[in-house]
């Protein structure tokens, strides 16, 4: 847990947007005579930390932490989620949701590294990542102090309209303003948009808000396909072609982001208990999940391939919670990790006017048998359907007999 003590120094989750900027000065006033470590992941977020050390430093950092966390993002965090084909309230791929742990992760590492005695996030007090950072932090390292600014009563920030006013104070410089203000998260897998005319349910977003994705009006009048190789449940190749981990998901999301594919407008239940709505963009995992579906459509059997789908709730909850290293989603991990071992194939998604729709897969270990699936009824002991009906109806038959008809 958190102390009242003063910390030493501090290892803050810095992203150079607009909310950790203008708390790393805050923290110098905070606690008089801290030290800062700002520590920024590169989790494939584009230009955004371009300049981001020479940033940190103007903004009050006393040191400076880079990491490319690109491959263990991909490999270690999001291709073990679509494994699960985990998703939250149905439509979101949980881009912020599977990035944050793998942040709080690293930074306690740096923590260690830099010999620092407490820990640090800008995330707000009404939102998810607060969660998210705490909970890893809790799981890596209880020894640390956790530092939460928007949790402080003298934390005066407190809307993005002021931070932009202490920005332009303290000569820190952001990119927002406060005639145009989008809340952004982005990294390999998505980007998510959220402030301005979104919060509002009853407005339609504005196509300005995309970023990853054409708008739909914009896309190509002829559909693509592309073809996605699996291993085990893991993607491996783009239309034959061997790619690294976080370059399969880029590729895919240069591919889909040209037909508008992946864009999701979400009202959704947050963890802290009010509703919230967001625009997401997540092209190459629209993707993916398609692809994947797809294979694990011809490769499970019935009962595993329902109870696999009854997991993925479950699991989708525990990553959107922040609860990526409790014990619960590492065991539901290994029952994935065998589920997969024969989701093993390609298939094929067409690309069209914002739909990515799987048309064709192929796998070694298809349970798809043509003649039985065929309405040829050779091969098939047409007899023994009968006394299946007759023991599965069973129940429902003396019920009837008992009680009658409901009709």
């Amino acid at each position: 847990m958190s102390s009242p003590s003063q910390p030493k120094k501090i290892v803050l989750a810095y992203s150079g947007g607009l909310d950790t900027s203008v708390i790393l000065p805050w923290l110098k006033h905070r606690y008089p005579g801290v030290k800062l470590v700002a520590f920024a992941a590169e989790l494939g977020q584009g230009d955004e930390l371009e300049g981001i050390k020479k940033k940190a430093k103007l903004s009050g950092a006393d040191e400076v932490v880079v990491k490319d966390l690109r491959r263990e993002f991909a490999e270690q965090f999001c291709f073990p989620m679509l494994r699960a084909h985990a998703t939250y309230e149905q439509d979101y791929l949980l881009g912020t949701s599977i990035a944050r742990p793998l942040i709080a992760k690293h930074q306690v590492l740096v923590a260690h590294e830099t010999r620092a005695d407490a820990v640090a996030h800008g995330a707000t007090g009404k939102g998810n990542d607060q969660v998210r950072f705490e909970l890893t932090y809790m799981a890596m390292d209880p020894k640390l102090k956790i530092i939460s600014p928007w949790k402080d009563p003298s934390f005066e920030l407190r809307s993005r309209e002021a931070a932009v006013e202490y920005a332009n104070e303290h000569g820190i410089p952001i990119a927002q303003s406060k005639k145009k203000i989008y809340s952004r998260d982005r990294n390999l897998w998505h980007i998510s948009h959220e402030g301005a005319e979104i919060e509002d349910p009853a407005n339609e977003p504005l196509d300005r808000c995309l970023v990853m994705t054409a708008p739909l009006s914009k896309a190509p009048g002829k559909p693509q396909y592309v073809e996605v190789g699996f291993e085990k449940g893991v993607p491996v190749s783009i239309d034959g072609k061997r790619y690294a981990p976080e370059a399969i998901i880029a590729k895919l999301n240069e591919i889909g982001g040209k037909h508008a594919v992946g864009q999701t407008v979400l009202v959704e239940n947050r963890l802290v208990g009010m509703k919230s709505r967001g625009v997401y963009e997540t092209p190459g995992g629209t993707i993916l999940y398609e692809a994947h579906k797809a294979l694990e459509q011809l490769c499970l059997e019935r009962d595993l391939y329902h109870y696999k789908q009854q997991m993925a709730v479950r699991y989708g909850e525990l990553v959107y919670y922040g609860q990526w290293f409790h014990p619960l989603r590492e065991a539901m991990q290994a029952f994935v990790d065998q589920a997969s071992e024969l989701v093993t194939g390609s298939a094929k998604v067409k690309l069209f006017k914002g739909r990515a729709q799987a048309v064709s897969a192929t796998s070694p270990n298809s349970l798809y048998d043509t003649q039985l699936a065929s309405f040829a009824m050779d091969g098939y002991d047409v007899t023994a359907a009968r006394g299946f009906i007759d023991l599965f109806g069973l129940p429902m038959k003396v019920r009837g007999l008992k009680h009658g008809t409901k009709v």
